[in-house]
């Protein structure tokens, strides 16, 4: 059965809210919105595989006078990278005193060869692609795994790659580590999080 997922942000005034099926791997339609750096609205399709790689990201950005477009596929070849732009979201980052997101996309797609998972930052549900494909919320505790993920910064949709390493604490919990900053997440036995330090919180239907 579908289910519906939202989450409030903790480090700023923002919220998620994701519909999801994960029968077969996992198919997901959500929509973000925060108001750091600046004011924005995100809205995304996900899809992964059965055996819980990340396949296709489309991921569409919008603000007061700009939107920006990004479609990540993986093929036999690697990940194909398309984006599309309108108005001026470096002209409105700096307005607001910060700075420039710089070009959407890669200028490189074969930085993101060994990618099997997909991170949009400020998503909490991203974190459990990795959860998922390697056991990490049923694993014996102290079980640490490095991955490389193809990071979609928002609200620039800038793609990089990234090494990311999570450390299954026992049931229940997963610690994220990327570069110096780590969060012991609550993840739900199916993977999902229900509370990230310093980044969101799960809110459950009363």
């Amino acid at each position: 059965m579908p289910k519906s997922l939202f989450w409030t942000r903790t480090d700023t005034a923002g919220a998620e809210h994701v519909l999801l099926d994960g029968g077969q791997g996992l198919a997901a339609r959500g929509v973000a919105l925060a108001v750091d750096p600046i004011p924005y609205t995100c809205r995304y399709q996900l899809t992964v595989g059965p055996d819980w790689a990340a396949t296709r990201l489309e991921a569409a950005v919008e603000g007061a006078g700009w939107s920006r477009t990004v479609r990540l596929e993986r093929t036999g070849d690697g990940w194909r990278v398309r984006t599309g732009e309108e108005g001026d979201l470096d002209a409105a980052l700096r307005a607001a005193g910060h700075a420039p997101a710089g070009l959407p996309g890669t200028d490189d797609p074969g930085r993101l060869a060994d990618a099997l998972d997909i991170d949009l930052s400020g998503s909490p549900l991203f974190n459990t692609l990795p959860v998922r494909r390697l056991g990490l919320s049923r694993g014996p505790a102290d079980q640490a795994r490095r991955v490389t993920v193809a990071w979609v910064l928002v609200p620039g949709l800038v793609v990089v790659p990234a090494e990311q390493t999570y450390t299954s604490l026992g049931p229940g919990r997963v610690r994220f580590a990327s570069d110096t900053f780590t969060a012991d997440l609550d993840v739900d036995p199916d993977g999902f999080v229900v509370r990230y330090p310093g980044l969101a919180e799960r809110i459950d239907p009363r």
